[in-house]
């Protein structure tokens, strides 16, 4: 409560409270994402190269710190409340911008604006007008003074090489040049992004709301689920216009039972354990510290995942769109991005485990490697097949990890129902009396 207390009362802005949750302008704030989840999927699949998958792992990567900005300034004020509102919005309609730009992140079109100089600007603007508010809160708070002082001195040179990114490789003749260069500078600035905030060893970090915290980051692994599900849905073998036949039905089974396995993965025990483990931790460094590296950090493999799975499912990656389907053969590129962001999305199941938990959570890791190997030995099956093979390791992954987990899984639903019993009865009281 002191962080509370030493907030105070900004003009136009209200504190957060540890007991607060998301609000309905953070989900609003999160459907620019989910556009631009699909806008990844469309940059790289244009691209269907090793090449090709940095860059839709470096533009994640910025998209992920983007988002994060907004989510540590939610946990410290109350978003639908004051001026926030108006702040958000304007960060939306940048970050939208940002996003249909983001095909464009890379080269040059004959006509038009620059893609990559507005791609680099409106991601500059969107750090800027976060890292702004922050500042604006910090005249009240010493301890926000600092991390606002921190944010400024990553964020300068952070800037300066998105910036660079957009208008040094203009100078170089060669359009593959160029890309490299541009790509190079974009990672340098990741590089200081990712780094200088892993070195502070949680300095930049205040935690007012643990269920804050793990409620917006489950809400945006919703969001790359979501993703998945429309890069099925307008995948070559299930968009619209084509025959409906026995393989596009097994086919939207099959992939629905992967979807459901890997939402059962994370939200039915683990995503409550980390966040009664998160409630648990009371020092506020240590929690800092728990809070970057299992949500900003860890949590990202859970976003790539579904979105590379998506990438592959879209059927579209090197000009297949027109012969490849469920009934046809899958191009390689595509089974590399299936199977490999089911992959990550287990890694990062497996490394939120140990890292929170201290657990070895064995079953999750151990499908990694069939997952490796389908990957590698499945290009001549028919994609029916290879989707079917896919369920099957992924189910049975998660029906083994499941009863391991059973008595870790009967204790914390145990205590998750009874705090929501609690806390409903309480709202009831208070809406008896005030209501």
């Amino acid at each position: 409560m002191d962080s509370v207390r030493g907030l105070g009362w900004s003009p136009g802005v209200r504190p957060g409270a540890p007991g607060s949750s998301s609000t309905r302008l953070e989900l609003f704030y999160d459907l620019v994402f989910a556009f631009a989840f699909i806008q990844v999927t469309t940059l790289t699949a244009n691209t269907p190269t090793v090449r090709g998958l940095v860059q839709c792992l470096a533009v994640l990567a910025l998209l992920w710190w983007a988002w994060t900005g907004f989510a540590v300034i939610g946990n410290l004020v109350r978003t639908d409340q004051g001026v926030v509102p108006f702040v958000a919005f304007a960060t939306m309609a940048v970050v939208f911008v940002f996003t249909i730009a983001m095909p464009h992140a890379f080269r040059e079109g004959p006509t038009g604006l620059s893609g990559p100089l507005v791609f680099a600007v409106c991601y500059f603007l969107t750090r800027a007008v976060q890292v702004a508010l922050l500042g604006w809160l910090t005249r009240v708070n010493r301890e926000l003074r600092r991390r606002f002082l921190l944010a400024i001195g990553r964020g300068l040179p952070v800037g300066a090489l998105i910036l660079a990114a957009a208008l040094l490789p203009q100078f170089l003749p060669g359009e593959q040049e160029r890309v490299w260069l541009r790509l190079g500078l974009w990672i340098a600035a990741l590089t200081v992004e990712y780094g200088i905030a892993l070195a502070l060893r949680g300095g930049g970090w205040l935690v007012l709301s643990a269920g804050h915290w793990a409620e917006r980051h489950a809400l945006i692994v919703l969001v790359a689920l979501g993703e998945t599900i429309i890069g099925l849905g307008l995948g070559a073998g299930f968009a619209t216009g084509r025959p409906l036949s026995w393989q596009v039905i097994v086919g939207a089974l099959l992939a629905v039972a992967v979807l459901a396995a890997q939402w059962w993965a994370y939200f039915d025990t683990l995503a409550l354990a980390m966040e009664q483990t998160l409630h648990r931790t009371r020092d506020q460094r240590a929690r800092a510290v728990l809070a970057r590296d299992a949500y900003t950090y860890l949590h990202l493999l859970l976003v790539a995942g579904p979105i590379l799975f998506a990438l592959g499912a879209k059927g579209k990656a090197g000009g297949h769109a027109e012969s490849s389907g469920l009934a046809g053969e899958l191009p390689h590129f595509e089974l590399v991005a299936v199977f490999g962001g089911v992959a990550i999305y287990f890694l990062g199941l497996a490394a939120l485990g140990w890292r929170v938990l201290r657990m070895l959570r064995w079953p999750t890791m151990a499908a990694v490697t069939p997952l490796t190997l389908l990957a590698l030995v499945v290009p001549r099956l028919p994609g029916l097949a290879t989707l079917g093979l896919l369920t099957v390791v992924v189910v049975a992954a998660i029906t083994v990890q499941t009863l391991v987990d059973a008595p870790l899984r009967q204790r914390v639903r145990e205590v998750a129902l009874a705090e929501q019993l609690a806390a409903e009865a309480e709202q009831s009281n208070w809406r008896r009396r005030h209501l």
